[in-house]
């Protein structure tokens, strides 16, 4: 996949995505659809955005030594070793069910 989450989308500005898989289960379940950030401030355990050999992912980063990690919650998914957040182009604001609005949830 190219960079098409962020085409038609300038610098800094506010998307969303639609979950597909169950790598992220279950905090996010397939076809939720999440709030990206690209500006937003990455922590430790933050719940990213990372574009990986051309493939976007949804993942949570963790800091390990002097460098990241980004692991889902699936264990049946490994987990990326990164040396700095090059990687990531967003951050996780929100959460929505589909048709369920009080499912929603936020991650500021």
């Amino acid at each position: 996949m190219t960079n098409a989450p962020f085409d038609g989308c300038s610098g800094g500005e506010v998307f969303a995505l639609r979950v597909l898989g169950d790598s992220m289960a279950p905090e996010f379940l397939d076809s939720e659809i999440v709030i990206v950030e690209p500006d937003g401030a990455v922590h430790d355990g933050s719940f990213v955005l990372a574009q990986m050999a051309g493939e976007w992912t949804l993942r949570r980063i963790e800091r390990r030594g002097n460098g990241w990690v980004l692991r889902a919650l699936h264990p049946a998914y490994r987990e990326h070793a990164l040396p700095d957040l090059a990687a990531v182009r967003g951050v996780i604001i929100q959460k929505a069910v589909p048709g369920k609005r009080r499912l929603g949830k936020s991650y500021l």
